[in-house]
């Protein structure tokens, strides 16, 4: 049985014009284990996608399964990384790991050993009492990595989390992010993260899944058969790219 499967999975909303549709008969399956990267051109519903997954909304028709289930409300078994950090500016560092699992019921003292172990496990150990203002753009997307794994999610759902960083400090978040997932002490096995960075599609996932424009429909589901580690010097790296690159071009 496969961790995920979306099925004939479609979303629109209402606009000033009617309905708009964003995702369009879209269906996949992830296994357990895999890291699947998906791409696409802007507004073809990818995020979408992943909220849906999540459980934060519903397709307006399809099923998303997991498990086997239909997921009926928030999955607590995911737990979503987001571009934009999405910090409460006002509390510290622990308190923003601590936000997910305080929702879960989980009593203060649990709450605190496992907001440190996670708050380590993404290298920032000695800042559990700084605020946002007083972090660097990756020290913060450290904190919504640990924030989402401290809730020891077994699928990790990912929505562009490097795009605003600079260059260096994403190449070494990706490196992490790649350690972190094949640390078999980790509860997190399965990603599924939404880039906009072909290379990055390239360099750390098992599949890429690759959407047209608006609405999203899929038009490739490629498997990445380079070992890792990997880099742009490999043999097939810069091939599988520009194979990407077209693709997209053709369906924008």
């Amino acid at each position: 049985m496969a961790l995920l499967e979306l099925k004939h999975i479609s979303r629109s909303f209402p606009h000033a014009k009617g309905i708009l549709p964003v995702i369009a008969d879209l269906s996949f399956t992830v296994e357990e284990g895999e890291f699947v990267a998906v791409v696409g051109p802007s507004g073809c519903g990818k995020s979408t996608m992943l909220r849906m997954i999540n459980g934060l909304m519903e397709p307006t028709s399809g099923q998303v399964l997991y498990k086997g289930r239909q997921i009926d409300g928030i999955n607590l078994e995911c737990a979503l990384v987001f571009q934009s950090f999405a910090l409460m500016p006002w509390l510290s560092v622990k308190a923003n790991v601590e936000l997910g699992l305080e929702a879960r019921g989980l009593a203060p003292a649990e709450r605190e050993k496992r907001a440190s172990v996670y708050i380590d496990k993404v290298g920032l150990d000695g800042f559990e009492e700084a605020y946002p203002r007083e972090l660097s753009g990756g020290m913060k997307q450290r904190v919504g990595l640990a924030r989402a794994l401290a809730v020891e999610p077994q699928l990790l759902l990912m929505d562009e989390p490097f795009s605003s960083l600079d260059a260096l400090t994403a190449i070494t978040l990706r490196e992490e992010l790649l350690d972190l997932w094949q640390d078999k002490s980790m509860p997190v096995h399965n990603i599924i993260m939404v880039t906009h960075i072909i290379e990055e599609a390239v360099e750390l996932a098992d599949r890429i899944l690759v959407l047209s424009s608006s609405p999203g429909r899929l038009v490739a589901d490629l498997k990445v058969e380079l070992p890792r580690p990997r880099d742009r010097r490999q043999e097939g790296f810069n091939a599988l790219t520009d194979k990407v690159f077209s693709l997209i071009e053709e369906r924008a």
